[in-house]
């Protein structure tokens, strides 16, 4: 195993920082009278969630067979790299990486935080430059290098994780948002060989639960102890957690609906393939397409204008729109746009 102290890579203040504890969720009570955290005695959502959420990290556990001291949960993804960042970085010191192009809220939220942001271009094939990353890597005050992988909007993987955590000196952050569409291996698996590295999935994505906002990190019980030093106490709401804990018992239904999901994106593609204003599909193991259009402005006023909603890529990637795999129906009228451009 790669070891790191992960106490130099942590702000001084938050080694000092004393955590918010709700004494209800730590104490092991039974049938309490609540009469201490100001909450109406009326009401079916009247108490506070678990802040610990022991009973839906108790699921997961078994599901993603990791222990529990090895899991927490965000209010989505974002919150999760919000508070990453806050952990390691000094602002206007510290400095992240990230990918370019990727998913644009690792810069937000350290822009947020006054913390510098190194972009390192991709290649053709939209891979990662080992000779810049090595060159970046070394700069000093470089604390986190975020690898979104399923790449969002790319939808490619980024091959050989394990190369950037045997050279980086800092965290890596492997986010997964995309996974569960992707015939690549978890991260996940790597956990017990480097304790630098933090892998982030989401109940967004393939498990069609965007607006219950809940986010999983992965890591060393050190690390993981700090996000939750951190963390909000209660920033998972109750019906969120419940949800999530249904769909864990509901397995079959989520396997079921990422099989449809595949199914359509391989129909989809082909039919995209006959439309004359495309000229280019990129290789996806997401559930979505980057797309390259001879005129993507032209396209993508023509779906606006159909009631269709995609999303523009281009300037940043030359005439490309991602577009997602809907349903059948969904797709069809796409289509049908798309033919008369």
């Amino acid at each position: 195993m790669r070891s790191f102290d992960i106490e130099k890579l942590v702000r001084k203040n938050i080694l000092n920082l004393k955590p918010y504890v709700s004494f209800r969720d730590e104490s092991k009570l039974q049938n309490a009278v609540y009469l201490d955290a100001n909450e109406s005695p009326f009401g079916k959502l009247n108490r506070y969630p678990d802040s610990t959420q022991k009973d839906l990290k108790q699921k997961l556990s078994l599901f993603k067979n990791i222990s529990v001291d090895q899991i927490a949960l965000g209010n989505g993804s974002d919150e999760l790299i919000d508070l990453i960042i806050k952990i390691f970085c000094e602002p206007k010191v510290d400095t992240i990486m990230v990918m370019n192009p990727s998913f644009s809220m690792y810069s937000f939220y350290a822009e947020i935080n006054e913390t510098h942001v190194i972009k390192l271009d991709l290649d053709e094939n939209f891979q990662i430059k080992k000779e810049l990353f090595l060159k970046i890597s070394q700069e000093n005050g470089t604390k986190i290098f975020f690898i979104c992988s399923p790449n969002n909007p790319t939808g490619n993987t980024i091959e050989n994780i394990e190369f950037y955590l045997e050279n980086f000196n800092g965290i890596v952050v492997v986010d997964e948002a995309y996974i569960e569409f992707s015939n690549q291996p978890s991260a996940i698996n790597l956990l017990r060989k480097y304790s630098n590295l933090i892998v982030m999935q989401t109940f967004s994505k393939a498990w069609g639960m965007a607006g219950a906002r809940v986010g999983t990190a992965y890591a060393s019980s050190e690390i993981i102890q700090l996000i939750n030093k951190i963390k909000p106490p209660y920033n998972v709401n109750t019906m969120s957690q419940e949800e999530v804990s249904e769909a864990l018992d509901n397995v079959q239904n989520f396997q079921s609906n990422v099989r449809e999901i595949l199914a359509e994106k391989e129909w989809l593609e082909r039919e995209l393939k006959n439309m004359k204003a495309i000229s280019k599909i990129y290789p996806s193991e997401a559930n979505f397409f980057l797309t390259e259009f001879n005129d993507a402005e032209n396209v993508y006023q023509n779906l606006i204008n159909s009631q269709i909603l995609t999303s523009k890529r281009s300037p940043q990637i030359k005439n490309c729109i991602r577009i997602t795999v809907g349903t059948r129906a969904e797709n069809e009228k796409l289509l049908a746009v798309l033919k008369n451009i």
